[in-house]
Formats: structure tokens, sequence, C-alpha cells
């Protein structure tokens, strides 16, 4: 029998834990055999949602952790103090090597803090970043730092662009993957000092195809594959995409609810936009990798429902088994 993939999953993290962490985790293991699960939290909480469904037993176990870190706790506090919390165990068995890799959707704060301190950067990586695959009209592009680093420097970005292309070619399948960075105008002398400064060492990076600016309202139209950016500006990027794309689909939707013809017009359409929209829709992606650190962390959304505990979870396994953290290594130059 193949090795299996080891994934630790914060049960007790997010807004519909445990219910829809364990829903999640259960159709991750129920579609891909590869994978075990270990779901980190109040035991007898997990064991009450496992009744409901039917599954592997030997793809799941239970590890007991009596404490949680809730969402408006100072992060640092909480995982220095909170040692036997889900998040903090999990990241423990990430560290000590006996799981491949981290799924979360409580507090993005104690996560970034946690990779940071628990699980570790990889030598040579300045700052690990949060890199979420985001929907366009020719398929996906990876953001690049989207709320990881709000003070990063010009070299921590040409990292981001080196972790960036590795993942998209080997998670994601794009040859020689196209990296921009985000910007307000597509001419070189556009932008503030970072996006100037950072500019012309992307130019000069022989181990990315760099192919200039990208301004946010081509950002979905595709064109690039990895779209290089500090945190603040990513996440506000983010968090607008994710904004605009709900209030679109709810207007589709009650649109089509105004009179009859509408309505049967909807129905006539109803099979081709709803392969449309779910294209659009965040949660088929899985969550955002914390790139550069030790071993793998996800971070999802707070209020993700199974479909995108699911998704992570799976993405987890193309990380591992593309080696990814491998060709990290060789793509950063060590420091001394």
């Amino acid at each position: 029998m193949a090795e299996m993939v080891k994934v630790a999953v914060d049960a007790m993290g997010g807004d519909n834990a445990p219910g829809e962490v364990v829903k999640g985790a259960v159709e991750a293991i129920n579609a891909e055999k590869k994978i075990k699960v270990y779901l980190y939290g109040k035991e007898p909480l997990i064991t009450a949602e496992l009744k409901n469904y039917t599954y592997d037993p030997e793809q799941v176990e239970i590890v007991h952790a009596e404490e949680i870190i809730e969402m408006s706790e100072p992060p640092v506090n909480a995982i220095r103090k909170k040692k036997d919390s889900s998040l903090v165990k999990a990241m423990n068995a990430v560290r000590d090597g006996e799981c491949d890799a981290l799924v979360s959707a409580g507090s993005t704060g104690a996560v970034l803090v946690g990779g940071q301190i628990i699980v570790g950067r990889i030598k040579g990586v300045d700052r690990a970043p949060l890199a979420p695959l985001i929907p366009t009209a020719e398929g996906v592009s990876l953001l690049i730092d989207c709320g990881a680093n709000v003070d990063a420097k010009p070299h921590n970005l040409v990292q981001f662009a080196k972790m960036g292309s590795v993942y998209m070619e080997n998670v994601m399948g794009v040859k020689n993957p196209k990296v921009g960075i985000l910007n307000i105008g597509a001419e070189e002398e556009k932008g503030n000092a970072l996006v100037k400064e950072t500019f012309p060492l992307l130019k000069a990076c022989p181990e990315i195809n760099f192919v200039g600016s990208v301004e946010a309202r081509d950002v979905p139209k595709g064109g690039v594959d990895v779209i290089v950016c500090e945190a603040f500006v990513g996440n506000v990027l983010l968090k607008t995409y994710e904004g605009v794309g709900s209030v679109l689909i709810k207007q589709v939707k009650n649109g089509m609810m105004t009179s009859l013809r509408s309505k049967i017009g909807a129905l006539l359409v109803k099979p081709a936009l709803k392969k449309t929209l779910k294209a659009f829709d965040l949660e088929q992606y899985g969550g955002a990798p914390l790139l550069g650190l030790n071993g793998l962390v996800v971070k999802t959304h707070g209020s993700s429902k199974a479909v995108e505990i699911k998704n992570s979870i799976l993405q987890c396994l193309t990380f591992k088994e593309q080696c990814i953290n491998d060709k990290i290594k060789e793509k950063i130059v060590l420091e001394d």
C-alpha cells in the first residue's frame, strides 16, 4: 500500500466547527484513499459528528485537545499560552514530522504566528506569504501575498514570485508560469516606492517568467499566473474579489426572478449559468497555503463550509506528492 499523506485538521477552528470541518474531512478521505486525517479537538464533539457519516476508520484518527483558540484572542499570546489547543497541537505534529500538512479555518493571526514560530521557515526564506488561488476567465491565478506580510521589502516580493512560480508549475501544472506585479498602471515607472524598487529586481530574475505590471481590473481576465504584491494590497484585492463575486451572483439570481419571462429564461440557462458561477466560487479552490515553511500550513476562510475544507485537504496531497518544499528550497538562494 502506498504511503498515506497525513493531514492534521484543526477541527475546532472556524465559525462552523466542528460540524462543517468534520464533514469536509470525511468527504476528502472518501474521495481520496491516500489521505489520512488527524482531527484535533474535543474528542466527544468530534466523535458525535463522525457518527453522521460512513467512512474508512483507518483513514481517521482523533487527537484530543482541550483548549480552543478563539478568533478574538491576541495571536502571539494564544499560541504561547494555549499549548493544549487544537491548533497548537496540530502545528506541533507538522513540526515533528508526525503529519505532512495542517488545515485550519481558525484565527488567521494565530495560524500565521504558529506557522512562523512552531513549524518554522525554510532556511533562506525571509517571509512566508499566504497564497490563495483566485478564479479568472482563463482558469486560476495565484495571489501572493494576501495577508501575511504587510511591510514586505522588495527582496521579499522576489522570493514570493519564486515560490509562487514553483507552486503554479508543480501543483497546478502551469508550465513556465507568467509572473506579474500588482500595480496602478502598466508602465514600468508607475507605482509606489515598493513596486518601483521591486520591478527591476523581478525583471532581472532569471528564475521566473516576469511579464511586467498587472492592474487590478485586469486580474479577473487572467493573463498572468502569479500575482505578486505585499499583504495589505493583496488582502484588499482578495476581499473586493469575494465581495463583488457574492453580490454579482445574488443580483443575477434576483434579476432572473423579476418576471415570468425571466423565470422561463432562467430555467433554460440554469445548467450553463450554474457551471459558470461555480467556476468563480472561491470555495472550489481550497484554502491559502502559507508557503516557505518547513511543513505545509493551509488557512481556509473562517466561514468555511465542508467543500472548502475538503478541497484544502485534497490540495495537501498534491503538495506532498510534488515535493513542493524541496523545490522551493532549490529555487531560493540560501543565505549565509
